[in-house]
């Protein structure tokens, strides 16, 4: 062989010995890319069904309510539930298990649970000044339950895509992580834009069909904003929303001149609460006790007392459902909530009682209590 051919193989040699680890480098990441494509069509794929939500939206109710407590007086949840069914049932879901919980909190705030689970604090409800706002204020929460918004937004978010690599093989983790996303949004009212509107959109045309004054929700948004002009921006209901001025703008656009009942006099009768100044709500404390850092629990609740369990079946929800003590810990991570900008309606401490308030509600009772609204 003469001397320039050995060369030229001695070179080809060596240039295949250098490329080989960037193509093992290339054929590596596109690997990796055709993986997370592979998660994102399965995550896309992913239909959630009615069970498997309210599962989820169970699981999520019970931290909520570990983290706020539920009043216990069946009267107001009653009250709140006919309202509450009153425009569920003409919504696009007529047919889910709705449920209405009031939470034992001074805090101004409401969180929808998927499944249908409404959650509203007595703060909220002391800041009510009729039955229409009411219906409003549940209303919203009810279209962000219809159209599916957390279940929606989670699929396409991408943490929980980025979550879904080593979990192709088993549906079991990817409603775990929905659920996990679920809590953390639904706790932090992170809803896009979008859907926020589309939420009050269905505010006011459910609280128009069930017979109220349309427009109310602007109303109450009106007095929200004035209350926490001196809040930080993170503060409870509506916080993370779309600017307030314009929200109260376009509902009043969608409302327009119709009017109707406010039904405040029966709101008076059912609802007894005195608002709290937004400066005097009593926060979570660090290293504070009880449920959510309540130092004074409801009568019956004991010490370390373990939440209501969310259903066992379908899948696992065990980070889901935590003792008491689990709850703690909680609150004293959220309790460093203030120095990251967080207002008080947000960090506002619960009672100590986190039980079902379970209420039945005939179609004859439905009926009556509409027969009322004129």
């Amino acid at each position: 062989m003469k001397k320039d051919s050995m060369k030229t193989i001695v070179l080809a040699a060596a240039l295949v010995a250098c490329a080989a680890p960037s193509f093992a480098q290339l054929g590596g990441a596109l690997r990796r890319v055709q993986q997370a494509r592979d998660a994102k069509d399965k995550l896309d794929d992913l239909n959630v069904t009615e069970e498997e939500e309210r599962t989820i939206g169970e699981g999520v109710s019970a931290k909520i309510r570990a983290r706020f407590g539920v009043v216990q007086d069946p009267a107001i949840h009653e009250y709140v539930a006919l309202v509450g069914l009153t425009l569920a049932r003409l919504s696009d879901r007529p047919g889910l298990p709705w449920t209405f919980v009031v939470l034992d909190t001074d805090g101004v705030n409401a969180f929808a649970s998927p499944g249908g689970i409404v959650h509203v604090t007595r703060g909220a409800l002391a800041l009510v000044a009729s039955e229409a706002e009411l219906a409003a204020v549940l209303g919203h929460e009810i279209g962000h339950v219809a159209r599916k918004h957390t279940v929606n937004a989670i699929q396409k978010s991408k943490a929980v895509q980025l979550g879904t690599s080593e979990t192709l093989a088993s549906r079991g983790p990817f409603l775990d992580l929905i659920a996990n996303k679920a809590y953390e949004m639904v706790l932090e009212n992170k809803f896009d834009r979008g859907d926020e509107m589309d939420a009050d959109k269905v505010s006011v045309a459910l609280a128009g069909k069930a017979g109220y004054a349309p427009g109310k929700l602007a109303d109450f948004l009106t007095r929200l904003d004035e209350r926490n002009r001196d809040q930080p921006a993170a503060n409870g209901l509506f916080a993370s929303h779309p600017d307030m001025t314009a929200r109260i703008q376009a509902i009043a656009k969608l409302a327009g001149t119709r009017g109707g009942p406010t039904v405040e006099a029966r709101y008076a009768s059912n609802v007894k609460y005195e608002p709290v100044d937004v400066t005097k709500i009593a926060t979570v404390e660090e290293g504070a006790a009880g449920l959510a850092g309540s130092t004074g629990g409801k009568a019956g609740a004991k010490k370390d007392e373990k939440v209501d369990a969310a259903p066992k079946k379908g899948f696992g929800l065990a980070s889901l459902s935590k003792s008491a003590g689990s709850e703690r810990q909680t609150a004293q991570v959220s309790a460093s909530g203030g120095a990251r900008g967080v207002g008080p309606d947000r960090m506002a401490r619960g009672g100590g009682n986190p039980s079902l308030v379970k209420v039945a509600v005939s179609d004859a009772a439905l009926a009556a209590f509409k027969k009322g609204i004129a």
